[in-house]
């Protein structure tokens, strides 16, 4: 592995460096914090953070940069993304494919006057320098008690060295810093999605997904295109009940569709309430789980007399 791809595995998701707590300054910030830091042409090291980074993207970040290079999912995927897999996780995510440089491994997206994608840019550009830790992100909507919990959140502040930010004389509070970047929008964007991360990552190594499972949380993460597919032209709606409002939705608006797809694998991988499944289907299932039960109890019998037979010994015919 080269020097530029362990860099750029050091930086993670939402912050830079954050494995590193030489980089988190050891102070808990609030809303209201204050902090000095700007970032603008004329700071020595602009977009010097653009280079040998891992950004790994959101459901949200892709259905903002399709549309604003005027791309279909697949292809955006194609030409832009890597796959990895979710900090800690055995779920499928893509990552921002780096332009080749023997040097630096610019982001796709960068030039020297600054990033083209800006105001539609990752979620993870746009929180730093400042990271947020949330206790009950990994459970939230899961249902259960944690729905009644009061999300505890706060924030600290990620310093690197090459960073002259922070030389800057530009004062702001973290709200204003958030709402400045567009964090809040993203952050309601994104909550659902993260805490299915977080749920799964609750979990540790007890438990895999299996490869079915993870086909399906990459789809719908990361190709709503395909999702919409999937929803309309399988046996999908024989199995969901989806009222005609929400299938509207689906059909004609994105960003309805992506949060229907976080409720989908909720339900899907996680067994959360939310997403009902026709009576019949249910009945369905339940016959072909008895049938299996019954047919591996015959088996077991008919095992059973084999090994009776092949010792000689008498056989119970009530068998």
């Amino acid at each position: 592995m080269s020097e530029n791809e362990n860099l750029a595995k050091e930086k993670t998701l939402f912050g830079k460096g954050i494995d590193n707590p030489s980089n988190i300054l050891p102070k808990k910030l609030t809303f209201d914090s204050k902090i000095k830091f700007e970032c603008h042409p004329g700071v020595s090291c602009f977009t010097a953070c653009c280079h040998g980074i891992k950004i790994v993207l959101t459901p949200y970040d892709i259905l903002t940069l399709k549309k604003r290079l005027g791309l279909p999912a697949h292809e955006f995927l194609e030409k832009y993304t890597t796959p990895v897999y979710l900090e800690k996780t055995d779920m499928p995510g893509v990552a921002i494919k780096l332009r080749e440089d023997k040097d630096r491994n610019p982001c796709p997206f960068v030039t020297p006057d600054g990033c083209t994608v800006y105001t539609d840019r990752p979620s993870a550009c746009r929180y730093y320098p400042v990271g947020m830790a949330d206790f009950h992100e990994g459970q939230g909507s899961m249902g259960g008690d944690a729905d009644r919990m009061e999300e505890e959140k706060f924030f600290f502040i990620v310093k690197e060295d090459h960073c002259k930010g922070f030389e800057e004389e530009k004062e702001w509070t973290v709200r204003e810093w958030r709402k400045d970047q567009g964090v809040d929008v993203r952050d309601e964007m994104n909550k659902e999605w993260l805490r299915l991360v977080m749920r799964r990552k609750s979990f540790g190594h007890q438990a895999s997904l299996s490869d079915q499972a993870k086909r399906m949380f990459f789809m719908a993460s990361t190709d709503l295109d395909h999702f919409r597919r999937f929803i309309l032209e399988s046996t999908f709606l024989d199995t969901y009940i989806i009222d005609t409002e929400t299938l509207e939705k689906i059909k004609n608006d994105d960003v309805e569709l992506m949060l229907f797809s976080f409720k989908y694998l909720a339900a899907s991988l996680f067994g959360a309430e939310g997403l009902p499944i026709r009576e019949e289907k249910v009945q369905e299932r339940v016959k072909e789980i008895k049938e299996s039960q019954e047919k591996q109890v015959k088996e077991s019998v008919e095992a059973y007399k084999d090994i009776k037979k092949a010792r000689g010994e008498e056989v119970d015919p009530e068998l």
